[in-house]
C-alpha cells in the first residue's frame, strides 16, 4: 500500500476525536487555531456574545453575518449565543467547561477576568483542562494591557521594518501574517498541553503571546550578527537583506527560477550557451556563490527574456533546477497541482449555497482530518448544546427570551419553537 492509499484507508474521526475545545475566540488568530483543531476531530464548541464574532461582517457577503473570511476560519464548530456579563450566562459557560479538555481565548487577560472566567474560575470546576489564553503581548512585560491587532504586531516584531528595507519605508506584509503565524502557534501548545496531559494527567495555563512569537519567527533566519556576544556584527541574513533573488521577465510574462547550488548554476550556463560565465563568478563553494548573487540574478533577468515561461519551465526541469509560473490568487483554483490533490473544494453550505473552501492539508494514515461541518450561523447550535447540558425545552425558552443566549433563533423561543429548532 502507497502512502495516499494509506491516508485515504484509515477510519474517520481524525486524530483529536473525543476532545473537547471551548472556543472564546473571534477575528482571525483564535478561530484558525480552533479551526485547525476541528479539523484533526476536536468537537469545538464557539461561544459568541449576541452580535456575534467581528469577521462576521468582514469580507464578501451574500448574506449578512456570513463573510468570506469567517466561511474560511470557522468551519467544524458549533455555535453557541451566550451573553457572558450575565450571570446565568457565565453559569453555563462553566458548566460547558467541566466537560471540556480545551479552553482557548484571544480576549485581554484582565477582561476575561473581570467576566470570572480566568483561570483561577475555570480551573476551579476543571483542574484538569488545557485553558491557552493567546494574548498581544507576555503577561510578565509593561505591554501586557495594550491591545494588538495584526499590523501592530508587524510593526513591534520588525517585520514592517524587514519588508521596507529596499525603499527605505516600513510596510505591512498584505496578508494576516501575525494572526494566522500566531494560530498555528496556539495549535503547537495546546497539542503540547494535552500530551503533557496524557502523560501526567495535569492540566494548565498556556500562554501564546502574539509579539513574543512573532519575533521569534522573523529572527530565526536574521539573528546575523546579533547571534553572538558581543554582537559580531548587525542583524539580518545578508543573502536575504542583500536582494538579489527574484522572479525574472520571461518573453511572455513573468517565471520563478531558483538555482539554489553551484552546481545547478554551472548546469544553467552550459544549457543556455553562456560557459564563459563560469570564469566571470567563482562558483566553487557556496559562499562565494553567496557573494555574487546580485549578480547572478541579472545575468538570469538578462537572459530570461529570450525565452518563454514555458520554455524556461522545460529547461529547469530537464535540469532540476527548482522553478515555477507566477501564480496568482485568482489562478490557483486552477494550478495543476493542487487541481490533482483536490485542495480546493465546491461543497453547499446549507445557508451560504455553493462555496469554496479549502480542505485541511495535514494527512493522517490512520485518522484522517476531515470537515463534518461547514462554518455555523450565529447560535446555530444553541438548543442542542444547552439540551446536551440537561436543560429542559422551556428553560431553554426562558433563556432565550431574557437574552441569555443572545436570541439565536429570533426574538425568544416558546417550548414548542425549541423542539422544533432542535
Amino acid at each position: 500500500m502507497n502512502a495516499e492509499e494509506a491516508v485515504k484507508s484509515g477510519p474517520c474521526g481524525g486524530p483529536l476525536h473525543g476532545v473537547r475545545v471551548l472556543d472564546l475566540t473571534t477575528v482571525v488568530l483564535g478561530p484558525v487555531a480552533t479551526q485547525i483543531l476541528g479539523d484533526y476531530g476536536a468537537d469545538v464548541v464557539k461561544v459568541e456574545a449576541g452580535e456575534g464574532d467581528l469577521m462576521r461582517a468582514n469580507g464578501v457577503s451574500r448574506h449578512p453575518g456570513m463573510s468570506s473570511i469567517f466561511l474560511a476560519i470557522n468551519r467544524n464548530k458549533r455555535s453557541i449565543t451566550l451573553d457572558l456579563k450575565q450571570p446565568e450566562g457565565r453559569r453555563i459557560f462553566l458548566e460547558l467547561a467541566q466537560s471540556a479538555d480545551v479552553l482557548v481565548h484571544n480576549m485581554r487577560v484582565p477582561a476575561i477576568e473581570r467576566l470570572g472566567l480566568g483561570y483561577s474560575e475555570v480551573k476551579a470546576v476543571n483542574p484538569s483542562i488545557v485553558y491557552c489564553a493567546a494574548t498581544g503581548f507576555g503577561q510578565d512585560g509593561p505591554d501586557r494591557g495594550k491591545p494588538a491587532f495584526d499590523d501592530i504586531v508587524q510593526a513591534a516584531s520588525g517585520m514592517a521594518s524587514l519588508l521596507g528595507e529596499s525603499t527605505g519605508e516600513p510596510v505591512y506584509v498584505p496578508a494576516l501574517m501575525a494572526d494566522k503565524t500566531t494560530g498555528m502557534a496556539v495549535v503547537n501548545a495546546v497539542l503540547a498541553a494535552l500530551v503533557c496531559r496524557e502523560r501526567t494527567g495535569r492540566g494548565q495555563y498556556v500562554e501564546v503571546p502574539m509579539l513574543e512569537t512573532m519575533v521569534e519567527f522573523n529572527m530565526a533566519e536574521h539573528m546575523g550578527g546579533m547571534a553572538f556576544e558581543p554582537p559580531m556584527g548587525p542583524p539580518g541574513y545578508a543573502r536575504i537583506m542583500d536582494g538579489g533573488r527574484r522572479p525574472v521577465r520571461s518573453a511572455d510574462g513573468h517565471v520563478a527560477i531558483l538555482p539554489y547550488t553551484p552546481a545547478q548554476w554551472q548546469r544553467l550556463f552550459k544549457r543556455v550557451g553562456r560557459e564563459d560565465l563560469y570564469q566571470t563568478y567563482d562558483l566553487s563553494d557556496r559562499h562565494k556563490l553567496n557573494e555574487n548573487v546580485r549578480k547572478l540574478y541579472a545575468e538570469l533577468a538578462d537572459m530570461a527574456p529570450l525565452r518563454s515561461t514555458a520554455d524556461w519551465i522545460v529547461l529547469c526541469e530537464e535540469l532540476d533546477i527548482p522553478a515555477t509560473p507566477i501564480y496568482s490568487m485568482a489562478d490557483l483554483p486552477e494550478h495543476p497541482h493542487l487541481k490533482s490533490v483536490g485542495l480546493f473544494e465546491v461543497v453547499e453550505h446549507p445557508t451560504e449555497g455553493r462555496i469554496r473552501q479549502i480542505r485541511p492539508t495535514a494527512r493522517f494514515a490512520d485518522t484522517p482530518s476531515s470537515v463534518r461541518s461547514l462554518a455555523p450561523v450565529l447560535g446555530e447550535h444553541t438548543v442542542q448544546i444547552l439540551k446536551e447540558l440537561g436543560y429542559a425545552d422551556e428553560a431553554i425558552a426562558d433563556l432565550c427570551e431574557r437574552a441569555v443566549t443572545g436570541r439565536p433563533l429570533g426574538n425568544g423561543l416558546t417550548g414548542e419553537e425549541v423542539k422544533a429548532a432542535s
